[in-house]
């Protein structure tokens, strides 16, 4: 399956979030690589958004929106950065 930059998720993130996260910095938690999430490799052919390392591939987050609820799993991630505006 081809990915998308991590760009692909800002529809999905912009649900849940009034800042734009594709310029928040990104550490993954598996390899410590630290980026924008700009550069994450985003796979939208799924149920949901995923976005994983572009280091190691390791997932960073998963946004799965249901009728009802949308789930968030950060789990991946040390720590999400967003710019002050």
């Amino acid at each position: 399956m081809n990915h998308l930059d991590g760009n692909a998720a800002a529809g999905a993130l912009s649900e849940l979030f009034a800042v734009d996260l594709t310029a928040a910095i990104a550490q993954c938690n598996s390899c410590g690589q630290t980026n924008v999430f700009a550069e994450s490799h985003v796979y939208v052919n799924a149920p949901g958004t995923v976005a994983r390392c572009s280091g190691c591939d390791a997932v960073l987050l998963r946004v799965v929106s249901t009728p009802n609820d949308t789930y968030l799993d950060l789990r991946g991630l040390t720590y999400l950065r967003v710019p002050s505006t």
